[in-house]
This record gives C-alpha cells, structure tokens and sequence, in this order.
C-alpha cells in the first residue's frame, strides 16, 4: 500500500479500479475438501429435514502451536528492510509526498534472505514469522509518515516568525524522536481493540493485507488463504442455517476471488481496491503441470477448488517444479531493476541535466516548470498506483500548470516568480488543489459516517425486534445473543445493503449462534495491556505535544481523542476500500482546533498531526492483523512487532530526517516538501488568513465540481451493487470516475514528477497486455492445455509489480549515498 501524505492509502494489488477484469466463484455449496491441516473441523450438515447433506468443515482460526510465533531473527530482518523503506520513503516524501507499505515486497525479500542462508539455519523460515517480518517493516518503513516527517515538521519551519509566536519549529534530534515516540504507539493500541469488530466478525477485506497474506502463502506452498476462509465461513452458515431455518446471504465480495485482468490494462493500483485474487496472480504458473516425485503426470487443475483440493503430496508435486525458479526469477527482477533504478540515481547526481529534461523547450521549462525527469523511481510509482490514477494526476497537471498557472501570472493575480509558493503562481493554484483535497476527503468521510450511523441503526433496530422475538437467552449452552450494537459475530456485515433477512422457523428462533472463531486467548493482546497501554500512550502523547509546542493539556487530550474516533472510521474506510482517509481526518482536526486554539497555527498543525498519526497507525496495524488472521498468525506476536518496529523507527525516522535538512534546503529545488505547504495553508485558512486574489471563485468552482462528483460515485456504486452482474460496470467506474485526490496531486506536484508517472503506467499496461498475448499464442503453438487471457494477464502483473518496487527502491536507497557524498561535499 502506498499513500500521499496528504491523500489517502493505496494497496499494490488487489484494487477493483485497475485490475478487475473477470472473476471466479470459488464458494461452492458443496463440500470443501482442500486439506487445510488441524484447523479445520469436520462436522455433519443437516439440511432441516434430518437428511445429512455431508461434512462441512468450518475453520477455527487455531494458531499452529508448532512453529514459532515471535521470533528475534524475523524482527532484525523486518528492522533492516524497514530501514531502507525508512529512506526511501523520507526521500520520496519530501519530493512529492509519496510514501509506500511494500508489506508484498517486504515479505518477498524477507523469505529471499532466509532462503539463501536456509543451509545455516536450524529450520527454515515459517509463515507465521514471515507475518511478523513483515509487520515489523511496515512499522518501521512509515514513521516518516506517522511523524510528520515529510509534512508537518517541514510546515512548523516554513511558519513566519509572527505566524510561531516563538513556538518551537526547528525540533533538534532529541526532540524530533521524544515527538515520534508521542505519536507512535496510541493508534497501535487502539486499534486492537477494533480487530474483534472489523477482521473476525464483520470480515471486511482489508485488500492490502489480503494480497500479502496470499504473497506468503504463495512463498510458503500454503492453500490460498481467502479461499479457506470463504469457505469455512460458508459452511458455518449453512450449517447453522439449514439447521435452524435461517438463510442468509453471503456478500459477493466475500464468495468470489477475483482473476486480476483489468490490472494487466490499467496498471497495478488505484484508488479503489479490488475482489481478492486467483492464486494464479501470485505463483506466476504454480498451477502449471509438471511431473511428480514419482514421475507420474498431475492434471492441472481447472479451477482454484481443485488446487486447493489436491492431497498435499500431489499439490507439492504441481508446484516443486516451477516454485524455485519462479520465487528467484522474481527476486532477480527485482534486483535487477533495484541496481539499474541506483546506477541511474548516481548518474543524475553527477549529471544534474539528468533530472530535468526540458523536452518542452527552455521557456516552458525555466518560466512554467515544464520539464521532463527520466528517472525510473517515478516509472515504478506510476506502474503501482495504476494508469487511471496518473491519467487523473495528469489532468490535474495539466489544468493546474497549464492553464490556472498562465491565466493567474498574465492576470497579476499572482505577479511573483512562478516557482513561488507565496507571490508565484505554484502558491495559487496550490489553493485550489487544497480546496478539492478538503472537498473530496469530507465527502468521503461524510459517506463512511453515514454509512456507519445507517448500519448500527438498522442492527440495533433488528436487535430491538430479536428481544421481542427471544425471550429466552443462550437456551442452549454456548448459543450467544447480539449485542445490539454491532452484527452479530456470525454475520458478515460488508455493509446494511447486503444482509438479507429471512422468516425464521418459530422453534428455532432462540437456537442460533452467532458465534466467530478466532484464535486461542493467550494468542490475543490482553485486555489489561491494551487499555493500560492506551492510557498511558494518549497521556505520554498529550505531554509531549505540551513539553514541544505548549499546547494546552487539555487540548491535547482532546486531540488525542478526535484521533482516536476518526481512526474508527479510517480503519473501516481502509477494510472496506483500501482507503485510508488520513488526509480528511487531519483536516477535520484541524477546523476543530482552529476553535479550540484560535490563531495558533502550530498547535494547530500538530492537533492535525495526532489525528494523522492515529488513525495512519491503526489502519496499518489492522492490515497486518488481516494478513495474519488468514495465516492462522498470533495477533500478540504481531502487536510486539509493531511495537517494536515503531519504537527503532522512532529514533531512526529522526535521524534521517535530521540528516536531510542538515544537506539540503528544505523546502528547496530538490525537496520541495509539497505537502509541508498544503499542511501550512489548511492552518492559515482555518485561522481567518486572507488567500491570494481571486483564487476563491476557482477554489470554490473546483471543489463543487469535485464533492459532486464523489456524491455520484457512492450512488452510482450503490446502486450497481444491488445487482451482482454489474460486477463489470462497477469495476469500471471505480476505475475510472474521476479523482478529486489523484487531480490535486497533480496540480501541488511539477509536471515533471506527473509525467514519468504517466509514461510508466502506460508501458506497463501495453507491456503485459503484449505479454499476455505472446504466451497465449506460445501455449497454443505447444499445444498444452493453455490458461486463460485474464490469468496470463495476472501472471505479467506480478512481475511488473515486483520491477517497479525495484525502480523504487533503487533510487530511494541509492539517494543515501548521494547524500552522504553531497555531504562530504559541503
């Protein structure tokens, strides 16, 4: 998952708006017979009128007690890659704003280096430590993010003098990390608490963590960890339902896993999340036929049941021959693309014309910042947000700086310096991409909130009606009641319009459960722990913001709160479309504090910051709980991790910030810190600060524009989900309606930074079409038994996805040494 520091969280696979093309049901009413180990309970169906319908095997989510949960050398190998990711996301935060999860990739490097030490090891590398890997990473890789190290730090040093009031804006080392140590931990522990809610009884997607847990038990040889899920959950609610009377429908999100296609045509991400995968998607040709052990020939299975059918031997046997080369085929990609992305860094160094191409010619590169940068990081980041996204940006670009810009440096409007955030006209049109970014994040969060309300309003009203219907509780013995105020735990609640309810038999109205498997106790986070923990985290986080800054006590404890219940509605965002609102919530918090401290800008900015920060850390906490309930992991050994991980990122995030500033200008030519200025104008807005002339008829223009386009897109997509073969329809428009956040980003970014984006995305999109194509027409010249177009396209998508993370990562770690040896320089 990626995300702007000021827009909202991406997923690299599984996204419904780039690669939803075909889907294939998976959830059968029959019996899954995948042998899935000691986790799955077999038990008779009765189909209510005594006649056995077979065995329905419902999972208990049992942790394996065999292989280790927690272990020391899983959480230096995710401390290491974390470090890097550190970097790279600093460096590409105070460029644009671009910050990235890589839990997919984190996950892949991480079984790659104990596959290559695996003949020193006692044992090789277990699934459930691949979960606290990459956990550990992701923690430690988006304190940049949490901390406001690539914003909001940046913006209290761009305050005037008149605008700090001799507040603290230039934090030293020790201070930046006591102030990333404050913000680091009350989102983690209140998140663990919303884990019982969202992933065991509600079962939202959660489409990042869906992806990386189906990466790991790809790397690990597991059955597809969606489709045991699916199933297991359908066979509890047949059992229960066909037994009792009860029929109730099961969301299509939740019983169709989808082919990646659209995500070979439009790239690997977007804005809006996709079906789960086919298995396909990730092995590369796992399920390809290849000779067994014993030499004899295993059919290639059909469909995903079959695979996930298979006796263990005869699936090990389909996919031993193809899985080493295909996990190093990957991870040389990688590291090919990872040396090639650096080689170019270090030859942009020393060839600064490298950077800026003016392709447009020198007056449109020198007077309106036209200009054309080759670098591949920037090719990689288009490919993972996926073409939509940068056809958008580019339309932002080229309204913003191709036509607002002109028509407000000829109208005196703004007479500055075009590249002048306060007299140029890089500062005017950055009110109208703030506008548009304020106009879709609070529609966006006005629809989760209506949604929420409308949903606990209808399950309480169907509570009500239970309690008048059930005068008996818990008849039977281990038979529960809801609560009234969240779904029953049995029922998966995607949303109000997908539970359908059905007469129930009178005698059996009080013998239903609503129980959901989890886990064993002493694998959860105890609950003293997590509330003590919240306590005093939210306390130690209102101190720090009262040593640094002066904000008052209390004021900062009600930040800490806001925090707290706008991360609810973040996390449910996140589960539901992979979209973390963070740049709504901070806002939000913002105008609140603009009451609460009138005309203090950085108490203002750091409120926001909190707000931020908490609901950025439980959403990324909740996604590695996702991944790690699919692979039977321990949620304790995971909030260690994240503990851990955000703790070590505390000190080293600071540093490299430290380190950055102590180099370079910032904001300044080569890290214009985009987001610091979009941080500082929100304060100065809500602070009664005039804005530049004339800018607000085209703030308020755009804004309209774009809040009713986002109002459209929710009822379009309600309405194309009442019926579930608008599947297609619907995958389109998430594809495709426009984005108020991807247009805003290309307006507060140069167009140098859109364009790479653009080209990258669009090559990617022909290449794996071409691909796809060329090993069709070789299949067919073979004359095997061929897949299909859509699952080809889905093989060439995993590996573009893993090139482009090593564009990323090449240029973002190669920017170390350029940065030491400018250093050295200086």
């Amino acid at each position: 998952m990626v995300s702007y520091t000021q827009d909202t969280r991406y997923s690299p696979l599984n996204q419904e708006d780039d690669t939803f093309v075909g889907q294939q049901t998976v959830a059968r009413s029959d019996t899954y017979a995948a042998d899935t180990g000691n986790n799955i309970l077999q038990e008779p169906l009765d189909n209510g009128d005594g006649q056995n319908q077979g065995n329905i095997q419902t999972c208990s989510h049992a942790v394996d007690d065999s292989e280790p949960q927690f272990t020391i050398r899983a959480v230096i190998v995710g401390l290491l890659f974390g470090t890097v990711l550190c970097f790279s996301n600093t460096y590409f935060g105070l460029q644009t704003g671009w910050i990235s999860m890589m839990s997919l990739q984190a996950s892949l490097v991480g079984f790659a280096v104990f596959k290559a030490v695996e003949k020193f090891l006692d044992r090789p590398l277990s699934p459930a430590e691949n979960v606290v890997l990459q956990t550990t990473s992701v923690a430690t890789a988006t304190m940049p993010l949490a901390a406001g190290f690539v914003g909001v730090i940046p913006a209290l040093a761009m305050l005037t003098p008149e605008e700090s009031r001799g507040y603290l804006t230039n934090p030293s080392y020790i201070q930046l990390s006591l102030w990333a140590l404050g913000v680091a931990f009350f989102g983690v522990f209140f998140a663990v608490p919303l884990r019982k809610q969202t992933i065991i009884r509600e079962k939202l997607r959660f489409p990042s963590g869906t992806a990386t847990a189906q990466m790991i038990s790809v790397l690990h040889r597991l059955p597809d960890p969606t489709i045991e899920e699916e199933q297991s959950e359908r066979g509890i609610q047949n059992s229960q339902g066909q037994q009792h009377g009860l029929r109730r429908r099961i969301p299509h999100s939740h019983i169709k896993s989808t082919v990646s296609a659209s995500g070979a045509e439009d790239g690997i991400q977007g804005v809006e999340p996709r079906e789960y995968q086919d298995r396909t998607n990730l092995t590369g040709g796992i399920a390809a036929s290849s000779p067994s052990p014993t030499g004899s020939s295993i059919r290639k299975p059909s469909s995903l049941d079959e695979l996930n059918q298979l006796d263990p031997e005869d699936r090990n046997a389909l996919s031993s021959g193809n899985f080493d080369a295909d996990w190093k085929n990957k991870l040389q990609s990688l590291i090919v693309s990872f040396l090639i992305s650096g080689v170019y860094t270090l030859l942009a160094f020393i060839f600064p014309i490298l950077s800026k191409v003016p392709i447009f010619g020198n007056p449109a590169s020198k007077d309106w910042l036209w200009n054309f940068t080759p670098s591949l990081s920037y090719a990689g980041q288009g490919i993972i947000m996926g073409l939509p996204t940068c056809v958008w940006m580019l339309v932002g670009a080229v309204v913003g700086w191709g036509i607002l810009s002109p028509v407000a440096k000829y109208s005196g409007w703004a007479p500055g310096p075009v590249d002048d955030w306060k007299e140029g006209s890089r500062g005017w049109i950055l009110w109208v991409s703030l506008a548009v970014m304020i106009a879709d994040s609070l529609v966006s969060l006005a629809v989760i909130s209506y949604k929420e309300i409308r949903y606990r309003l209808i399950m309480v009203k169907k509570s009500s009606l239970w309690s008048k219907l059930n005068p008996k509780k818990n008849k039977n013995a281990g038979l529960q009641e809801s609560d009234g105020l969240s779904p029953a735990p049995g029922h998966q609640a995607q949303s109000p319009q997908e539970y359908e309810e059905q007469p129930l038999s009178p005698e059996y109205r009080d013998e239903i459960s609503f129980d959901a498997p989890d886990v064993d106790s002493k694998y959860l986070v105890p609950a003293w722990l997590t509330w003590t923990g919240l306590a005093a985290s939210s306390l130690f986080c209102a101190g720090i913001m009262y040593y640094l800054f002066h904000v008052p006590f209390q004021a900062s404890i009600l930040s800490v709160i806001i925090a707290c219940l706008m991360a609810i509605l973040g996390v449910r965002a996140l589960g539901e479309t992979d979209l973390n609102p963070v740049s709504g919530i901070a806002k939000v918090s913002q105008f609140i504090f603009a009451g609460v401290l009138p005309g203090n800008l950085v108490g203002n900015i750091v409120s926001g910051a909190v707000a931020e920060a908490g609901a950025q850390q439980a959403g990324d906490l909740m996604q590695d709980l996702k991944t790690g309930h699919l692979l039977h992991a321990s949620p304790r050994a995971q909030f260690y991790a994240q503990l851990i991980g955000s703790l070590f990122s505390a000190f080293i995030a600071a540093g490299i910030y430290k380190l950055y500033t102590t180099v370079y200008e910032i904001p300044g030519p080569q890290f214009p810190a985009p987001t610091a200025q979009v941080w500082l104008d929100m304060a100065r807005l809500v602070n009664g600060h005039p804005l530049p002339t004339n800018v607000v008829p085209f703030a308020i223009s755009f804004a309209a524009l774009f809040a009713v386009l986002s109002v459209l897109k929710s009822v379009v997509i309600s309405r194309l989900s009442k019926n579930p073969q608008n599947e297609d329809r619907k995958a389109f428009v998430n594809r495709w309606w426009p984005s108020g956040i991807a247009f805003a980003i290309g307006i507060y970014n140069t167009p140098n930074f859109t364009l790479m984006r653009v080209l990258g995305a669009l090559l990617a999109t022909l290449w794996i079409k071409m691909k796809a194509k060329r090993m069709l027409r070789k299949q067919q010249k073979s004359g095997s038994e061929h897949s299909t177009i859509v699952e080809l396209r889905s093989r060439a998508t995993v590996m573009v996805i893993i090139v482009a993370s090593g564009f990323v990562l090449g240029e973002g770690t190669f920017s170390f040494f350029t940065l030491i040896a400018k250093a050295v320089k200086h």
